[in-house]
């Protein structure tokens, strides 16, 4: 059973242009999430999924740089780019990250991949579509599902918005979703870069925390925020935006 994980990634942003391409520490954002991802045990393939327009060629190539694969697809329908992405990687299951989490934790992404292989849900997320569920910071965001269940999601959404964001159909026709939770609530805690201000807390966040080495995960940034909780209020007044 091959999993692999699919992080979607383009320049075009509406509100923090370009984002993927920042750099935190002499790092584009886009390595820093590659390499978290690595460290993953179990997940046995990773695929940046980025569109077929010319200002993408700079991830293109940022990816090959990394050493890992890639898939072009169309930009607006992100479902299609998923499905063919892991269709092309002959994917049995499917692990989707966004490219706009920096801070992604390789524990919690193989805690969730586990649960799934060794459950029987159509999918498994730490976030997902019902809010009162969440109990993880947003940039952790971690969702995984078959093959199959993106096959038929391909085949069946016909929305725009069913399309743009991957997983909507899936929770809409689907009564077997399972919301892996924390057991602390850390959701009001944003990671996810998406403005200015995310980028300003999480540059902060690896100023303080890394050395050279991506081993600071959940609970040393937790534990940074109890040494430092003015940090919390660098972006809490940021709302995500709707789909």
């Amino acid at each position: 059973m091959k999993t692999v994980a699919i992080i979607q990634a383009r320049m075009g942003s509406t509100r923090l242009s370009g984002k993927v391409m920042k750099k935190i520490l002499d790092k584009t954002v886009l390595e820093h999430v590659v390499t978290r991802v690595k460290q993953a045990k179990k997940i046995d393939e990773i695929v940046i999924a980025t569109t077929i327009k010319e200002e993408d060629n700079q991830i293109v190539d940022e990816v090959k740089r990394l050493g890992v694969k890639f898939f072009r697809g169309s930009e607006e329908d992100v479902l299609s780019r998923y499905y063919y992405a892991a269709k092309e990687n002959e994917a049995d299951v499917v692990v989707r990250i966004t490219s706009d989490c920096p801070l992604i934790d390789p524990k919690i992404v193989d805690e969730i991949i586990y649960y799934y292989k060794n459950n029987k849900y159509d999918l498994v997320t730490n976030a997902g579509s019902d809010l009162s569920q969440r109990t993880y910071p947003r940039g952790l965001d971690t969702e995984v599902f078959s093959f199959k269940e993106l096959e038929y999601a391909y085949i069946k959404a016909k929305e725009a918005y069913q399309r743009e964001h991957v997983t909507p159909f899936i929770y809409e026709n689907s009564d077997n979703i399972f919301y892996y939770k924390n057991d602390i609530d850390c959701s009001k805690h944003r990671w996810t870069l998406d403005t200015e201000e995310d980028f300003e807390l999480i540059a902060k966040i690896y100023k303080e925390l890394y050395g050279g080495k991506h081993d600071f995960h959940l609970k040393e940034i937790l534990e940074l925020f109890e040494r430092q909780p003015e940090l919390f209020n660098i972006n809490k007044h940021v709302e995500q935006k709707k789909l």
